[in-house]
């Protein structure tokens, strides 16, 4: 297969794109690159997610087997435990529910959307 595009950047709706971008900013180290009520945008390496204003953005319920699956990130992480005090010292939430057992754990970041912590892969 030729490849013929290459990531430059994810978009994420948000109900506020410049704490949600703080929040990953915090929580994955990259640089805030733009931050306004209305858009931000955080970079890595020469990928960047931006989160944009969406009036009346409700986030999905956690867990909801009847609702539409929207996306998630997966972050790797050496500790868990720490990792998850961490972020939700940065605004992060725990919900009950939690599927993974003691291999991942999900977290929802400061609008509700979910995301997870996974053990980062041993070499």
């Amino acid at each position: 297969m030729t490849v013929s595009a290459d990531l430059a950047m994810v978009n994420l709706d948000s109900s506020d794109p410049a704490g949600h971008a703080a929040f990953y900013h915090q929580v994955l180290g990259w640089e805030v690159t733009h931050s306004q009520p209305q858009y931000a945008m955080i970079n890595f390496g020469g990928v960047s997610i931006g989160f944009g204003l969406v009036e009346g953005y409700q986030p999905p319920a956690w867990p909801d087997p009847a609702g539409d699956k929207r996306y998630h990130l997966d972050l790797h992480v050496d500790d868990l435990a720490a990792a998850e005090a961490t972020f939700v010292a940065a605004g992060a939430s725990k919900p009950d529910f939690q599927p993974g057992g003691d291999r991942w754990v999900v977290l929802l970041d400061p609008i509700g959307q979910p995301f997870c912590i996974c053990l980062r892969p041993q070499s």
